[in-house]
């Protein structure tokens, strides 16, 4: 079982992290990926771990469902879609941009009133043909418009003044603060500010597995059942067609998973048992088979997993090696 009071903020340190992943090609280990892992049970207990769960760390995009628990806790009347979308790194696609203008027409706002910053779409086919039709970075087209337009209207609904709802003394970003560091069990050791412009908490890796475990295991209409409905229902509105983090929840039956900037990957399972990775060199090649073995340490059929175990390298176009997960990973 979780305790409900806050443990002290996880040390901020350079991190132990351990080889998670090789690059193995023609039989020989080319590269090493570094990294940190932890398996949680369905009690809360950790099961596995390599690396150095405990110390702090950021954990970027991955904690968007905690925000957007915070959001329907201060009233935000989402459901479905648009609040998968509100919990989104998303791709940019047409369904993405039309779903934001969608909460800020609800919310009576306009594009103008986001405070994200201005970029091209994520996925790399969607970038390209928008770029191709001479169309300039936008704050629709940023991966976080989505939660940037909940926030706006969270705020609204509040009475919260909106120019500076990104300031980290904001009402809202007050109450996300203390949503994550209840659903997380630790306070928040550094405050920064996300590539987006959003504010950014520091925590532990075992933290987040904490608070994704807690998320999928929240009674039925709370504010947490409400966005893990959301984003399994709606799984390419909280990344993009093309995403493995979608592929990954439609493979894995009542999985509820989000990624990261930087190698980050939190997923869980419904009766709780949950994991968390994080790649120290940021490298999405390693996240997604690392992700997969922790979730096969969790106890995931790995015939579920299979097409997550490894990309393949290749050589003059052909298959000549592939990402693999060292062995022992998950070491008590």
């Amino acid at each position: 079982m979780f305790s409900t009071s806050l443990a002290d903020a996880p040390v901020v340190r350079a991190p132990r992290h351990a080889p998670v992943a090789q690059l193995v090609r023609g039989g020989v280990i080319e590269g090493v990926h570094h990294g940190s892992v932890v398996v949680l049970g369905a009690d809360g207990a950790v099961k596995h771990r390599l690396g150095d769960a405990e110390a702090a760390f950021y954990p970027r995009s991955a904690v968007k469902p905690l925000q957007a628990v915070a959001m329907l806790r201060a009233g935000l009347p989402l459901d479905g879609e648009l609040l998968s979308l509100a919990a989104a790194s998303h791709s940019g696609e047409e369904r993405h941009l039309a779903g934001t203008r969608r909460i800020l027409e609800l919310a009576g706002l306009a594009e103008d009133d986001l405070r994200n910053v201005p970029d091209l779409p994520f996925d790399p086919a969607v970038r390209d043909t928008w770029v191709r039709a001479g169309r300039a970075p936008s704050r629709l087209a940023q991966n976080c418009s989505g939660k940037h337009a909940a926030m706006l209207w969270t705020a609204k609904l509040n009475g919260w003044s909106l120019p500076d709802y990104l300031d980290p003394e904001h009402p809202l970003q007050r109450a996300i603060r203390e949503t994550v560091e209840e659903l997380t069990g630790q306070r928040v050791a550094r405050v920064t500010v996300d590539g987006c412009g959003a504010p950014l908490f520091a925590i532990s890796l075992t933290g987040l597995a904490r608070a994704l475990s807690r998320v999928v295991t929240a009674a039925p209409g709370t504010p947490e059942a409400r966005v893990a409905d959301a984003m399994r229902a709606h799984a390419e509105m909280a990344s993009g067609a093309t995403r493995d983090v979608a592929a990954l929840m439609r493979a894995v039956p009542g999985l509820l998973a989000k990624d990261g900037f930087e190698g980050v990957q939190v997923a869980a399972l419904p009766d709780g048992r949950a994991v968390a990775v994080k790649i120290a060199d940021g490298a999405d090649r390693a996240r997604v088979p690392v992700a997969a073995a922790a979730l096969a340490l969790a106890g995931v059929d790995s015939a579920l997993l299979a097409e997550f175990s490894g990309a393949p390298l290749l050589g003059g176009g052909v298959p000549v090696g592939s990402v693999r997960v060292v062995d022992g990973l998950g070491a008590a």
